[in-house]
């Protein structure tokens, strides 16, 4: 992927990982637009990236995305990178029933649902541009975290559905990337205790990481633990599961009365 002279869509970009990727693409000399749906964090990532353009939407809502997908067509015709960043993650114990059934589904219609409908909504325009479509997963992809059963079954399922992607549109000239950080200190994981089974990685390192392999031409891109929890999975998935498991399991939350 050229790091220069594209038109990139970020979606969750108003914070975190995505606002660190927008501030760094601008600086690269990209036109970047960003979504969120707080508008206050909106206007706070217009005010700290100039020239950054933003627009409201959930990636949730099928309705926000192919409203999103119209506006794009109309006021951002070259678009040739689809970065999908929006995700959520939430602590469920699943052991017991959960009477919020809807809500037990949350994090499946933002983290899956999500890529699946913006790639859809906006695949032509990719492909007419000869393109890239960015997916950030996780590291947890491989091996779940046992406090969040429903966001690494997520992980799993982005990384499955891109690998097809990635297959799918091989012939068309998009590139299909994926991107699987490890635990990065963000608000998202502001639970998880930096040692032992978890490394904490900076959103700097983390950026510089995701560069370098953009720059390489890389087709998964899994910096610092993500790796190490790829490999493990492999050679010792036993092992592996048990850790996350037992670091984990003080941050499942208690069965509701």
């Amino acid at each position: 992927m050229n790091l220069s002279g594209n038109t990139i869509l970020i979606t969750g970009g108003s914070a975190g990982i995505g606002l660190t990727f927008a501030k760094k693409f601008r600086e690269l000399g990209n036109e970047v637009i960003v979504t969120g749906r707080r508008l206050d964090k909106l206007e706070e990532a217009a005010a700290a990236i100039p020239g950054l353009h933003t627009i409201q939407s959930d990636a949730g809502s099928a309705s926000d995305i192919a409203a999103l997908a119209s506006r794009i067509r109309k006021d951002f015709p070259k678009l040739n990178v689809l970065m999908n960043n929006a995700g959520i993650l939430l602590y469920k114990n699943v052991a017991f029933p959960d009477a919020d059934l809807e809500g037990l589904t949350v994090e499946l219609d933002v983290n899956v649902a999500g890529p699946i409908r913006t790639v859809s909504a906006l695949v032509d325009v990719i492909k007419a541009n000869r393109g890239t479509i960015i997916n950030v997963s996780s590291g947890l992809a491989y091996v779940p975290l046992t406090c969040s059963p429903i966001y690494s079954a997520t992980k799993a399922a982005l990384h499955s559905y891109t690998v097809s992607l990635r297959f799918q549109l091989a012939d068309a000239g998009v590139e299909v990337i994926e991107l699987m950080p490890p635990a990065i200190k963000t608000d998202m994981t502001a639970d998880l205790k930096a040692g032992g089974d978890f490394q904490l990685m900076s959103l700097e390192d983390l950026l510089a990481a995701t560069m370098k392999g953009l720059a390489a031409g890389h087709a998964e891109i899994r910096p610092g633990q993500s790796n190490q929890l790829h490999w493990m999975s492999r050679i010792a998935p036993g092992f592996i599961n048990g850790q996350l498991a037992k670091g984990s399991k003080a941050l499942i939350p208690a069965a509701k009365s």
